[in-house]
């Protein structure tokens, strides 16, 4: 008889301490606020990786995001110019006479609650630059594309998206042979 006492006590012990264990995990780590669709907007900074075939750069780029448009004050046209300009001499005296280029990317966005973002949507639309050498200015449509979504991660605030320029047109004739010029932006933060 003190066998099956001592076996009911011991089994209330561990439910008593199971459940304290499984009490504290419910309680760990701080709580996240559920994120909005306000909370994209912002002046952001983040690193730019630009890769076309085998070259690969990185840059700091800044940018605004407003309801439903990043808007760059100086979009990196620096590959662009030189894929349509061989000669690197008059490509960068090119992107000097160029300036800045102001771009504005369009999207939709949505709340994903249970990954805690804010999906973004992209709806690119042509960049258009005008691109002086020798003394003829070349009219240069560039295709821009998103083939994934965007994110404003609630956790850490931060955005992460990619575009890719996917074709480019000069004076109304597809540029060939190209290679795409991929822009990835993987994390971005308020400044």
């Amino acid at each position: 008889m003190k066998k099956f006492t001592v076996s009911q006590f011991l089994t209330a012990i561990v439910v008593v301490l199971t459940s304290f264990a499984l009490y504290s995990c419910n309680n760990d780590g701080p709580d996240i606020p559920p994120v909005k669709l306000e909370d994209v907007k912002g002046n952001y900074r983040g690193r730019l990786i630009t890769i076309q075939g085998n070259v690969k750069t990185e840059k700091i780029k800044d940018f605004k995001v407003k309801k439903d448009t990043i808007t760059f004050a100086e979009f990196p046209i620096d590959e662009i110019v030189k894929t349509v300009v061989k000669d690197p001499v008059k490509a960068e005296a090119a992107i000097k006479a160029i300036g800045k280029v102001k771009y504005d990317l369009k999207f939709t966005s949505s709340v994903n609650a249970s990954s805690n973002v804010v999906e973004l949507v992209f709806v690119p639309k042509v960049l258009e630059i005008r691109i002086p050498v020798d003394g003829v200015i070349k009219k240069t449509e560039v295709q821009l594309m998103a083939k994934q979504k965007g994110f404003y991660v609630g956790l850490d605030g931060s955005l992460r998206f990619a575009i890719a320029a996917e074709k480019i047109t000069v004076d109304g004739a597809v540029l060939a042979p190209y290679e795409t010029i991929n822009y990835n932006f993987p994390f971005c933060v308020k400044n």
